[in-house]
């Protein structure tokens, strides 16, 4: 007995320190094949960097749908027992850039677009649809002409209005020369003092064009699985601080499987004329609150 209890008592000790080594190897091998991946991962980032510096087309999109559907019946605990919801939204971003030696043309398109349902079942007054919400459209075109590796004279089209819901009522053309700053990679930013701002709009009592300046940040970047953008575009009326505005936006995704991810946008607005006109008062009378909107959902890189 005693010897058995012995043999049994050298076995697990065997098999425990053998585990123990066995470990320790792997993590050593572990450790080997990780050091030659980030050396085969640097030397594949410093490749990508003399891709990105050769001249010619940088195209790129990825983007972020979010939704959510419910449907409730005789769940009395709340006002509505019966009642089925939604809620929908969809993101979008492309570029499309020709760096050239001597000049380069940067295009853009962001688009947020978002639509809400709650219908009461038990009652026919109110609207069993889906119906418009966050509705932005914003599209641009800058073109300009090095005049060192980081300052280019430029000059910049952006559009901007809602899709689904008043389209081009209001609407926000603005067209104007000036100079283009790229003071890191991926980082540009447009200061154009020579800008007009055409407004389009069937209320011409608080929209109105106007001559000012215009500024605009972009930083768009990939790093690895992860896809983010930011933009900040201000134009600062000459004529009054009423006729001014600016949008910052933000989209952010993180691809978890192959195409597919998380991803999260919002942004902030502010424009008194929009406010005007939403509350039907005078320019200088509006009570100019920030406007912020935010999506959360899956993403899909395109």
């Amino acid at each position: 007995m005693t010897k058995r209890l012995l043999l049994t008592t050298v076995l697990t000790l065997t098999m425990v320190f053998g585990f123990s080594q066995t470990k320790e190897e792997l993590q050593a091998q572990k450790a080997e094949k990780q050091a030659i991946a980030d050396a085969a991962q640097a030397e594949a980032d410093a490749l990508q960097s003399q891709i990105n510096a050769l001249p010619g087309w940088r195209i790129g999109a990825f983007g972020t749908i979010g939704g959510s559907l419910s449907n409730f019946n005789n769940w009395y605990s709340q006002g509505a027992p019966n009642n089925a919801s939604g809620n929908i939204g969809i993101t979008f971003n492309s570029y499309a850039n020709l760096i050239e030696e001597n000049y380069f043309w940067r295009n853009s398109l962001n688009v947020n677009l978002n639509w809400v349902k709650l219908d009461n079942k038990d009652t026919d007054l109110d609207d069993d649809n889906f119906n418009p919400t966050t509705d932005v459209f914003n599209i641009s075109s800058l073109y300009g002409r090095n005049l060192s590796e980081k300052l280019a004279v430029s000059t910049l089209m952006e559009y901007r209005t809602t899709l689904l819901d008043n389209f081009n009522d209001p609407g926000y053309l603005d067209v104007g020369v000036g100079f283009t700053w790229l003071p890191i990679e991926n980082l540009i930013v447009v200061v154009h003092p020579l800008n007009y701002n055409f407004v389009f709009s069937d209320n011409d009592t608080v929209f109105e064009s106007s001559l000012g300046a215009k500024i605009v940040a972009d930083y768009t970047r990939q790093i690895g699985a992860i896809n983010f953008k930011t933009n900040l575009s201000a134009f600062q009326s000459y004529k009054s601080g009423d006729l001014s505005n600016w949008t910052w936006s933000n989209s952010f995704s993180y691809t978890l499987w192959k195409m597919i991810g998380v991803g999260f946008d919002f942004g902030l607005r502010s424009n008194q004329q929009e406010a005007a006109n939403f509350q039907g008062v005078a320019l200088e009378d509006a009570d100019n609150k920030l406007q912020t909107f935010y999506t959360v959902g899956l993403s899909y890189k395109f």
